[in-house]
């Protein structure tokens, strides 16, 4: 058979990724924050957008009361407006006025007193708002001070040469968020020009700013500035910083035999260790703290299943103004005015659906986890059922990867807690009787239990935890498996559980 270039024509279907979809996948990753400052960009570039006041959703129907969890706004005619205070009660001229007499027949203690108060009546909150003087609260926030800005303010007293100045200005922009120094002096000497002899001046001198431990380049130089401090830096306590290892491997034994003291001066010296703080720089952390808002809620119904609700307050509502639409459109001649108008309608109809399916996704994930998680829902972590992204995927009939966008930075709020929705995903781990299957969740709860449970003569090896579980909960669980869970929980290992416990019996 000969080979002869031709034509032919076939018929295919394929997706094809348009930036609309494309942003939609990634609406069902943001959090709800996130997807807040998408929707405020939007209605700020978008003039057919406007928000949903009526507590609807973006389609214009109100969604069922058993999927989403709606609140009873306040009726206008219901609300009780306050006035001033006094605003109510007339002055004594026009009491006076009212009953034809005069003022000082009526109140004779009080003559001139009115016009006094009128001179000196401060206006109303009701006045300056009209006035258009209206009281900002953010000018009455103090501004958060930063560890730069504290350290800014003791360079200027404690440094007088503009060249001094300017290699602790470098100094400062090299701290990290402890208060640690993340260079080397040389560096700095080597990007300034400066000698690293005047580099390293101004950095003694700089260790001798607050908070105490601050341009710090380790945490024995760190712990030793703060007991320079305090005036206790002396030979006994510089040979234990010396030791740290041994400090943090709790073998009091060998920290007694390396710097030559007794028992009690060791424990005296280990407790004012314990008073300082290793990462002095965290106190100026100007980050904000985000508080975690649940997306959808769970709690039990009076029939005792589980009611599943979205939490309405965080999902975003915008409406599609077609009236607005229709009006502007009539008066468009321009071509690029109408493409312009044509453009924004099927961004707004886009985004008022993409809205709606993200909604409707979570809801039908939760849904899903609730279902299959209901034991652990009634006892607890111990009965948390090991479950994949493909398991749930095949219940709602969506792919894996939805799945998985659609529980990233989500929150589910339960009877047992706020939990991200990524929590119940979890591996799983073989059974003796080769029946029922263990979260590795569940292993991790056993395994911590039982370590807490330890007492200083009967500490828990990994050996014999897994002998343990493999006893009393069926759970056929390697050493290693162990050991992985009990460093992923930051938990030591028994030779030094054995001796932060027995150093606790024996303060005691």
């Amino acid at each position: 058979m000969a080979l002869t270039p031709r034509l032919e024509i076939r018929q295919s279907q394929s997706l094809a990724l348009t930036p609309q979809l494309m942003q939609s996948i990634k609406l069902l990753q943001f959090s709800h924050l996130e997807v807040a400052q998408f929707v405020e960009e939007q209605l700020l570039g978008n003039p057919l957008l406007e928000r949903d006041e009526s507590g609807e959703d973006g389609s214009g129907t109100r969604r069922p009361q058993e999927q989403v969890r709606t609140t009873e706004a306040p009726q206008p005619d219901a609300r009780i407006e306050l006035g001033e205070p006094g605003e109510g009660l007339q002055s004594a001229s026009r009491i006076a006025d009212a009953m034809d007499t005069e003022q000082a027949n009526l109140f004779p203690e009080q003559v001139g007193q009115d016009s006094i108060r009128a001179s000196t009546q401060l206006p109303t909150e009701r006045q300056r708002h009209s006035a258009g003087e209206i009281a900002d609260i953010e000018q009455y926030v103090p501004a958060r001070v930063t560890l730069a800005d504290h350290l800014a303010e003791q360079i200027g007293v404690l440094l007088s040469e503009p060249v001094d100045r300017l290699i602790a200005r470098n100094l400062v922009d090299n701290l990290d968020d402890t208060g640690y120094l993340a260079t080397t002096c040389g560096a700095v000497a080597e990007q300034l020009g400066a000698c690293e002899e005047d580099v390293e001046k101004v950095l003694l001198r700089l260790q001798t700013c607050d908070p105490a431990g601050v341009f710090a380049r380790d945490v024995r130089e760190c712990l030793a500035l703060q007991l320079r401090e305090k005036d206790r830096l002396d030979p006994l306590m510089a040979a234990l910083l010396d030791n740290l290892e041994l400090v943090a491997s709790h073998d009091l034994g060998a920290i007694r035999q390396a710097i030559g003291v007794s028992s009690d001066d060791l424990k005296d010296m280990l407790e004012e260790i314990r008073t300082l703080d290793p990462r002095p720089g965290r106190a100026f952390d100007g980050a904000p703290v985000q508080p975690v808002i649940a997306d959808v809620f769970v709690h039990q119904d009076n029939e005792g299943g589980w009611s599943v609700e979205l939490n309405t307050d965080v999902l975003p509502k915008v409406l599609v103004n077609r009236t607005y639409y229709a009006q502007v459109s009539k008066l468009t001649r321009d071509r690029e005015e109408k493409t312009f108008l044509v453009d924004c309608l099927q961004s707004a109809n886009w985004l008022t659906k993409s809205l709606d399916q993200r909604a409707q996704t979570i809801l039908k994930t939760a849904t899903e986890i609730v279902r299959m998680q209901d034991a652990f829902l009634i006892h607890g972590v111990s009965h948390l059922k090991p479950m994949t992204l493909k398991m749930v995927a095949d219940a709602i009939e969506m792919h894996e990867s939805t799945i998985s966008r659609v529980t990233t930075a989500k929150y589910i709020s339960t009877p047992r807690g706020l939990f991200e929705m990524k929590y119940f995903f979890t591996t799983a781990l073989g059974s003796l009787s080769g029946e029922n299957q263990h979260s590795a969740e569940t292993v991790r709860y056993q395994i911590k239990r039982m370590i807490d449970a330890e007492s200083p003569q009967s500490v828990l090896s990994d050996d014999a935890i897994a002998d343990r579980l493999r006893k009393s909960a069926g759970i056929d669980v390697a050493r290693r498996t162990v050991a992985k869970y009990r460093e992923g929980m930051h938990i030591p290992s028994s030779v030094v559980r054995r001796r932060q416990k027995k150093a606790r019996f024996a303060q005691s």
